[in-house]
């Protein structure tokens, strides 16, 4: 298990976790990735890649500790990324562009001029069929990615900076603001709303029903969708929360947590038990200004991310994919990769990631 985080020093920072009775994390690399800031990071059971202010996404190789390449498709900042399954990556940017990513080859399927502003977040929905994105255009949009085009546009009251399904695909949320709307898939409206007291920083559903949330504070709260009541809350941080991850492992339900005062912790969460504070695993202070987070499990071992229950569906047989697996037909492929192959940068001699505190000796 990988404990990985971005921050505003632009280095990707990597820290080796291993569970037992007392978990243990220790610095495991360090990397310049970017040269700006980074914004974005997301994982699958292989690679991590990395968004960032400089406009290209990185990926790296975790199982060889290599780094794997860089694609260049966008102009501008890299605001959003989401694996489905083991083969496709969708990201969003500034440019107001969704690409749609191949990962076995890297070549660009598709790229949609998905908002007439920024695209601000997106979110797959678990069958893998449909996609919906939010931007700064004050519009909602569905996406048919077996098609590869748009399916439905809902116009906004103000911009929503956050959206995501939940992990059964039957409801999803939108965040604008220090407002949280709750929709449900069959009827596409909003079934109720929750309210902080700060702007929400970031969202993650622990259950289909769990929600928790992180605004501009050191606190963390609960809520269920059905009642929109808070169920719980507990200081995690001595500074505001910048980012919120959550997995499954062995019926644990683990959450991470990084703040604007370095720290990353994460917790055991006993949803039987909801309303007790969760307990600290363990904890480690990276010292720098973090951005984003995310955790790469090792899939050898028996470990799942809590989000990803159904994303196996894409590692099916070509006539069993009902979805964005159906990659070259649906998106029209030769012309986008002819596109991406001239925009996109491939780093021929891989590196290996920087081992923590070893310094390049000057000559």
């Amino acid at each position: 298990m990988e404990l990985l985080a971005g921050c505003y020093e632009q280095v990707l920072l990597g820290f080796a976790t291993r569970p037992g009775q007392s978990w243990t994390v220790v610095p495991d690399f360090t990397h310049h990735a970017h040269s700006a800031s980074l914004s974005a990071v997301a994982v699958n059971n292989r690679y991590v890649v990395t968004g960032s202010r400089d406009e290209t996404i990185q990926i790296y190789d975790m199982k060889k500790k290599i780094e794997h390449g860089a694609l260049l498709q966008h102009n501008g900042t890299i605001t959003c990324l989401e694996f489905y399954g083991t083969a496709h990556l969708l990201s969003g940017a500034e440019d107001g562009l969704i690409c749609i990513w191949n990962t076995k080859r890297w070549e660009c399927l598709k790229s949609i001029k998905a908002h007439k502003g920024h695209v601000t977040s997106l979110s797959i929905h678990p069958s893998g069929k449909l996609a919906l994105s939010v931007g700064t255009d004050k519009t909602l949009r569905t996406w048919n990615l077996v098609e590869g085009q748009s399916a439905f546009i809902k116009n906004l009251k103000q911009n929503a900076h956050i959206i995501k399904w939940s992990p059964d695909g039957e409801r999803y949320v939108t965040v604008i603001t220090n407002k949280v709307d709750i929709y449900r898939l069959d009827t596409a409206s909003i079934t109720g709303t929750i309210t902080t007291e700060k702007r929400i920083s970031s969202l993650r559903f622990i259950t289909d029903s769990v929600l928790a949330i992180a605004g501009g504070d050191e606190m963390i709260r609960f809520y269920s969708c059905d009642s929109q009541k808070c169920l719980s809350e507990f200081k995690a941080h001595e500074n505001r929360i910048k980012d919120i991850y959550n997995f499954e492992r062995e019926g644990q339900h683990v959450i991470v947590t990084a703040s604007s005062d370095g720290y990353i912790k994460m917790w055991n969460l006993d949803l039987d038990k909801i309303k007790d504070r969760p307990s600290l695993l363990c904890e480690i202070n990276t010292k720098a200004r973090l951005t984003c987070l995310a955790v790469w499990l090792d899939q050898a071992s028996e470990m799942k991310e809590n989000s990803d229950k159904t994303a196996t569906a894409s590692e099916e047989t070509e006539d069993d994919k009902p979805s964005i697996a159906r990659e070259d037909k649906a998106f029209g492929t030769n012309k986008c990769v002819k596109t991406a192959k001239r925009k996109r940068k491939n780093i021929s001699e891989k590196q290996k990631l920087d081992a923590p505190l070893q310094k390049k000796k000057k000559k």
